[in-house]
């Protein structure tokens, strides 16, 4: 009998993917375990493997479409001794026949599927009143918004994809005219907060040319929405710490400086100083494990472990790969693995694991010069570290002044884990660390 290939869930928060590529063509042969496509999330490219063998008889998402269903049908198999060419794409909201008398998992029913449509030949035309004619209008999630964001009646696109089902191509570049009110023209734009404007108002006020219209990517929505929703629900707090830089600095030296060289005459690790704000602020969670919280409605969640996330820019996004169990590595072993996730990050090459969960985050943006600054708390953290560069600054000791290497960091705290004490707490702990480093060696 067929065999149904979904669409994978590759993290527990993913609701829709893209498929980016498809590394196999109808009438190909696959076994178990054989990588058949590319999906992209909003974080990363993960490999899809077949969990059956057989042969490629159809394939009902083109590769390039974007906001695939998690569940939705994306391929069939058939299997050894089924005439490929005989099977029909599910259609009518139901699956392709599957064989469910000794496979429970193939019994569940797959409601994405009901955005296929019925086997054709060619790509065909939507009728005006589908609803009222028993007929269906077959369109992606991602082409039916687009159409609605142009005012484009999706019920007269004609389909390109496969059997007619519409997709981003077919919407593009199109607009139309939706009915307007007796009232005649629509609200003039500067009458409306930007925010809750359209795309097409919010273009009326720049000229034509002087521009360019970037589409939003799944990982800027994403971006978007999570801190959008952080900054509207998250009781926020801020405590800001100088520490001084120059007891740090002189024992990076020497650990850099004995760091082991290799038979390609380079040292086996190269100890930043974000790896030991890294380690000082898990330490500092060590010492503080109230503060080593996240949120939910019914209790706070106190880790066993400092994970701490780091953020990493890549082209037009963020990721935070996370240093799990960071109290407990050298500084040596953070380094080496911050370089290596840094750069799997930026050809987002994460795996979800990676990236998804931790207690807390370090953003630093002192490389750039940036002095002091403030950062939006990512759930499920109950904080985040936001470090500025470390300047030479005039400083008073023992009635004299004096120059020391100051580096100004931000604590934002949720208010509903993590209380003002508690947190100057937390915030004195992680001073005392970058203050006294040789703490961390111990």
């Amino acid at each position: 009998m067929p065999i149904n290939v979904t669409m994978p869930a590759l993290s527990p928060t993913m609701e829709e993917g893209n498929l980016a590529k498809w590394l196999v063509k109808e009438g190909d042969n696959v076994s178990a375990g054989d990588v058949i496509a590319e999906i992209e999330t909003d974080k990363a490219t993960m490999e899809v493997e077949a969990v059956d063998e057989g042969t490629v008889a159809k394939i009902l998402i083109d590769a390039g479409t974007e906001g695939v269903k998690v569940n939705e049908v994306i391929a069939i198999l058939a299997e050894e001794g089924e005439d490929a060419a005989s099977i029909s794409a599910p259609s009518n909201g139901k699956s392709a026949p599957v064989d469910t008398s000794d496979n429970p998992a193939k019994k569940e029913s797959n409601p994405a599927a009901d955005e296929k449509p019925e086997p054709t030949s060619t790509p065909t035309t939507q009728s005006e009143k589908p609803a009222a004619q028993g007929e269906r209008i077959f369109a992606s999630p991602l082409a039916r918004r687009m159409a609605k964001q142009n005012g484009v009646d999706i019920s007269s696109v004609t389909g390109s994809g496969p059997h007619g089902r519409i997709i981003k191509r077919d919407v593009e570049g199109l607009s139309g005219s939706p009915a307007k009110s007796d009232a005649g023209e629509a609200a003039k734009p500067t009458k409306m907060p930007v925010s809750s404007m359209a795309d097409d108002d919010v273009l009326k006020l720049y000229k034509e040319g002087n521009y360019e219209v970037l589409p939003h990517d799944s990982m800027r929505k994403v971006i978007a929405t999570r801190l959008t929703e952080s900054s509207q629900t998250i009781p926020v707090y801020y405590l800001t710490v100088d520490c001084e830089l120059d007891a740090l600095l002189e024992l990076r030296k020497s650990v850099n400086s004995s760091a082991p060289v290799g038979e390609d005459d380079k040292p086996a690790y190269r100890v930043s100083v974000n790896d030991f704000i890294i380690k000082a602020m898990a330490l500092a969670l060590r010492d503080v494990p109230m503060a080593n919280a996240s949120w939910t409605s019914g209790a706070r969640i106190i880790h066993k472990h400092c994970d701490v996330g780091v953020a990493v820019a890549i082209p037009d996004g963020l990721l935070t790969p996370i240093i799990r169990n960071a109290e407990e590595k050298t500084l040596s072993v953070i380094s080496l693995e911050m370089k290596d996730m840094a750069g799997r990050a930026r050809d987002k090459k994460l795996l979800p694991e990676e990236y998804q969960g931790g207690s807390t985050a370090v953003s630093n943006l002192g490389m750039f010069g940036v002095s002091d600054f403030t950062s939006i708390i990512n759930p499920p953290h109950a904080s985040i570290l936001s470090v500025g560069a470390g300047e030479e600054k005039a400083v008073v000791r023992d009635g004299a002044i004096a120059i020391a290497n100051i580096m100004t960091v931000t604590f934002a705290y949720d208010h509903r884990v993590i209380d003002g004490a508690l947190g100057a707490q937390l915030a004195g702990a992680f001073k005392n660390y970058i203050e006294k480093p040789m703490a961390m060696l111990v």
